[in-house]
């Protein structure tokens, strides 16, 4: 049995003292990270997205293939966390391993990244439950549906530490449950395409397969999205330099086998593509088509999914944005880095993730796929950051190494996942998300503008770095 780490002694080495409250365990560190990729959510939500632009062959084909590439990533990302257990996690990464320059850049990118993550996650909720209320789907319908829902997770992550914990927990198994019912009911009750169908072919509109089929990654890419929640949570985790790297590595495998069988058997339910694929909600369409009230009740289990799924994610973005804050790197840092006496979170954090997520909801509702691509493009570009210094450093000799290593494959695993992160970029800044992508280079150029424009000269960076 490995000794008890005394962590608070470990976090004042990285320059801070100990002010959220630890209570996680590693179960309840991975349920966060399982719970953010969610793949009730973002298997889900833009299961459309792929079956309009490239059919069954997506969800056979295209949703391992960015599993496997996205365990480098998270591999990549767990050393890191195992080395850096702060609730910094990306940001404070790249700053100590190359600089402020760096891990300004990364905060930024990672903060914008979630608060489209949650705007997508909460917006896709309300696109869901609208019909099942039996509202009008408008946009004044979505928009205040939204709002309820992100409202509910503002005030839960506010005022309840160890609920939103224990929340998590129930997620995890809510997920692996729920999973396990739509599988199970889909084949039961649903009338069934032969294997071969699973190879089909399609798009909604004259696009060729191949740029079709990669447009239609967006919803693998998405999916795979937000495990470094584990590590942003470190300063509330026991023993988190083992806990939080095992959490993002066993969150990420986890969903890519059981959002697999979840796709594989919902597909093979699809009576027809051009007709589903053509639906509002061809998820919806698909259940309720080939099982009547069943797909309606397989449906609400979705629905608890996401809001499980939206309440992770203010969590993670919340961790993010205080502990920026902490570092003096934005404006008001003084109140974002602020924690409740009473609660012992980072409330005002909190409600600027919710406000957030809101006004990017409010500029990119209309295009559901660019909220998610957006969002998809700024995390890829902030897990690369840290990813790029820890490959850079290796020949220096890194200032630190946790307990969770990838010892001598770290070269190689780091150089495929940075390739993959290209590739992805370049992929989901194409039309028709070029709006995401015009984002994106956008946010750089301010970055870069901001950072040389005076930024550099008052912003030292982490504590680790800046004494």
């Amino acid at each position: 049995m490995s000794e008890p780490v005394d962590e608070s002694g470990e976090l004042a080495k990285l320059g801070y003292r100990q002010e959220l409250l630890r209570s996680m365990g590693p179960f309840q560190n991975f349920a966060l990270s399982f719970s953010i990729i969610s793949i009730l959510t973002g298997g889900v939500v833009l299961y459309g997205d792929g079956l309009k632009w490239g059919g069954p062959l997506v969800m056979t084909v295209g949703w391992p293939v960015v599993a496997i590439f996205t365990l480098f990533i998270a591999a990549s990302l767990a050393e890191l966390a195992s080395a850096f257990p702060t609730a910094g996690a990306l940001y404070h990464w790249a700053s100590i391993l190359r600089g402020p320059g760096a891990g300004w850049a990364t905060a930024w990118l990672n903060t914008l990244g979630q608060f489209a993550v949650t705007a997508a996650i909460d917006f896709g909720l309300a696109q869901f439950l609208a019909p099942l209320l039996g509202l009008e789907p408008t946009r004044e319908v979505k928009l205040m549906l939204f709002t309820a829902i992100v409202l509910s997770h503002a005030v839960l992550n506010h005022v309840g530490v160890r609920l939103v914990s224990a929340l998590n927990t129930v997620s995890a198994w809510y997920h692996v449950v729920g999973v396990a019912v739509v599988v199970g009911a889909v084949l039961i009750f649903a009338p069934k395409q032969p294997l071969s169908f699973l190879l089909t072919s399609y798009t909604h509109d004259t696009t060729p397969l191949l740029p079709g089929f990669l447009i239609a990654l967006l919803q693998p890419a998405w999916t795979f999205t937000g495990y470094d929640a584990s590590a942003h949570v470190s300063e509330e985790t026991l023993d988190a330099s083992r806990n939080a790297p095992r959490g993002i590595m066993m969150a990420v495998i986890a969903s890519a086998i059981a959002g697999w069988v979840m796709l594989l058997a919902v597909t093979l339910a699809i009576q027809s593509v051009p007709e589903q694929a053509a639906a509002e909600t061809p998820f919806i369409s698909v259940l309720q088509t080939s099982m009547g009230s069943v797909g309606t009740a397989l449906v609400w289990v979705c629905v608890g999914a996401m809001w499980f799924c939206g309440l992770a994610s203010v969590t993670s973005n919340s961790r993010m944005l205080f502990a920026f804050a902490r570092d003096g790197g934005q404006r008001f840092s003084k109140h974002l880095a602020r924690v409740s006496p009473r609660f012992q979170s980072p409330h005002v954090a909190v409600w600027v993730s919710a406000a957030m997520a809101f006004l990017i909801t409010v500029w990119s509702e209309s295009a559901y796929s660019v909220m998610a691509a957006l969002s998809t493009v700024a995390l890829y570009a902030s897990y690369a950051l840290p990813i790029l210094m820890g490959l850079l450093a290796r020949r220096r000799g890194w200032p630190r190494k946790g307990p969770w290593h990838l010892g001598r494959f770290g070269t190689l695993v780091n150089i495929v996942a940075l390739l993959w992160v290209t590739f992805m970029l370049v992929v989901m800044s194409l039309p028709p998300n070029a709006k995401a992508g015009l984002a994106f280079v956008a946010t750089m150029v301010l970055l870069v503008l901001a950072w040389f424009g005076g930024v550099r000269r008052h912003f030292k960076g982490p504590s680790a770095v800046a004494t």
